[in-house]
């Protein structure tokens, strides 16, 4: 919900799995957030990061590993890396 000046005043804002676009609950504690941190060609970190979030049914299945690395290199061909 937003107010007159167009600000968030939400409590609450659930987050979405990037593995399987499923809403993360608040009961969700299984689940994480990831910020994997971008390098430049001399491998020094540039400052910009990428948010992954997993839910603990991604987790618990032993999917995370293989989804991250799926989500990464989407993302790392977007970017031109």
């Amino acid at each position: 919900m937003q107010n007159e000046e167009g600000e968030n005043v939400d409590l609450y804002i659930p987050r979405k799995c990037s593995a399987t676009n499923r809403l993360i609950t608040s009961k969700d504690h299984a689940s994480v957030q990831l910020n994997v941190g971008h390098l430049d060609e001399n491998g020094i970190y540039t400052g910009q990061f990428t948010t992954f979030a997993l839910c603990g049914f991604v987790r618990s299945q032993g999917d995370a590993d293989s989804s991250l690395d799926r989500l990464w290199a989407k993302k790392k061909s977007e970017l031109g890396q």
